[in-house]
């Protein structure tokens, strides 16, 4: 059946069709996506005013009729940290409900951490042995440890790189005592979950997905995105690390001008690259492999799970 999966999250609304069934991979038929920056449009009391409430709707509303056109028999659709941490959810979820017809189902954020997990798992195979696994998003980094599909711990920190770049990071390019406090801060974050995680023992694989690990191990070397799916891509902490004091001197516009890093994304790369290290640093990780595969993929192979073969 060919599936959709609309992903609310904080930088953008994504809809990803597949053609899928039970015991097979799903393959992608179709993107339609839309800059929408949620976590952007909090107002001071934490809320989404109207006029973001009417982009978002007027967006999804547009992934319906993308969905329509490409035959989607079955759309998933799910919301992420943005509308999770609104104060007005509630009442967002109500009005997209009522004038689009979808029932936006809200992941927590340790469901995020264990989907992505599972799309990881499914894409790396028991092989893999004990995955740990980094996923930055807009407003939220995903750490899970595991070596089953279920991983054995799972956290969600408020360190997306959309979420630290808006309150942090306010200059451009930004000011050097605001980047000091922003370390601080991250570090100090990931420094309260590293004895969760340790207890388990070292992993055999760390592996990284989202848009912010593609890019950073982009303009560290990795391959194209246009080379193709399997190409196996790394970053290492090395690389990050000098990496990060450049991108500290660079504007938005100069980031942008580097190899894989969009225009929509640039004004973020520093924050995520700064969530990245401290994770790296702190977990001892000298290399991580970037995984095609993340949290809608993870919803979807959740989905085909509980079909009937």
């Amino acid at each position: 059946m060919r599936l959709g999966v609309l992903d609310v999250g904080s930088n953008t609304v994504h809809l990803l069709v597949v053609d899928a069934h039970p015991g097979a991979r799903p393959l992608p038929a179709h993107s339609h996506k839309a800059d929408l920056r949620l976590a952007q449009l909090l107002d001071e009391a934490g809320a989404i005013g109207p006029e973001g409430v009417d982009q978002l709707i007027a967006v999804v509303l547009d992934a319906l009729q993308a969905a329509e056109d490409k035959g989607v028999e079955e759309i998933l659709p799910f919301a992420t940290s943005a509308v999770r941490e609104a104060s007005n959810a509630d009442d967002v979820l109500a009005r997209v409900k009522a004038e689009t017809g979808v029932e936006l189902q809200v992941l927590t954020g340790a469901e995020e951490a264990r989907l992505t997990f599972l799309a990881v798992r499914r894409w790396f195979g028991w092989s893999a042995g004990k995955l740990l696994v980094l996923d930055i998003g807009g407003g939220s980094l995903e750490i899970a440890y595991g070596i089953d599909e279920e991983p054995d711990a799972a956290v969600s920190l408020p360190l997306g790189a959309g979420r630290l770049t808006a309150g942090w990071l306010p200059g451009d390019p930004p000011d050097p005592e605001d980047i000091r406090a922003l370390r601080r801060h991250v570090r100090a974050q990931i420094a309260r979950t590293v004895g969760e995680f340790s207890r388990f023992g070292a992993p055999d694989h760390v592996v990284a997905t989202s848009k912010t690990f593609k890019q950073l191990a982009r303009i560290g070397g990795a391959a194209r995105s246009t080379d193709g799916l399997y190409v196996q891509r790394d970053l290492k902490r090395e690389s990050l690390e000098a990496w990060v004091p450049r991108l500290t001197a660079m504007s938005t516009a100069e980031r942008a001008e580097l190899p894989g890093v969009s225009e929509g994304r640039a004004n973020q790369l520093l924050a995520g690259a700064l969530v990245a290290e401290g994770a790296m640093d702190l977990f001892g990780v000298e290399r991580l492999e970037i995984c095609p595969w993340a949290l809608r993929e993870g919803v979807i192979l959740r989905k085909l799970d509980h079909m009937p073969t």
